[in-house]
């Protein structure tokens, strides 16, 4: 879509901001999320976490990829913001629905996952 000077604007219709919640390791977490979305075709363009166990992740897929990339995303332990499940719903069917028109696109997804390491370690009781 051009802008008023006639310029190129790049615009990814599904660029997504999703929580999460783990309870794995955020050290174990980065590394198992980061093989399963490349391992999906997508790309990691970021990531990392901070002292206080949230975990951040910045990655693109071709929205043909959608159903592998939520799935790996649930395989690997993460539990979705509710809205976070519904926009992945409505990507995978959307996508279903025009895969001819749209199945090449980029989707991008901001991820914040809060960590709670000690729960599965069975330190919370």
């Amino acid at each position: 879509m051009p802008d008023r000077d006639g310029e190129q604007i790049i615009s990814i219709p599904w660029a997504m901001q999703m929580k999460a919640v783990s309870t794995d390791d955020p050290a174990r977490l980065v590394p198992v999320l980061t093989g399963a979305i490349l391992g999906c075709g997508g790309w990691v363009l970021s990531r990392g976490a901070n002292d206080s166990g949230t975990v951040n992740m910045l990655f693109e897929f071709e929205r043909q990829a959608c159903v592998d990339i939520y799935s790996v995303l649930i395989a690997a332990g993460l539990e979705l913001s509710q809205s976070g499940h519904i926009r992945f719903t409505e990507l995978c069917q959307c996508t279903r629905s025009h895969q001819r028109e749209c199945g090449a696109e980029i989707a991008s997804i901001d991820l914040e996952i809060q960590t709670y390491p000690a729960l599965h370690a069975g330190g919370a009781r």
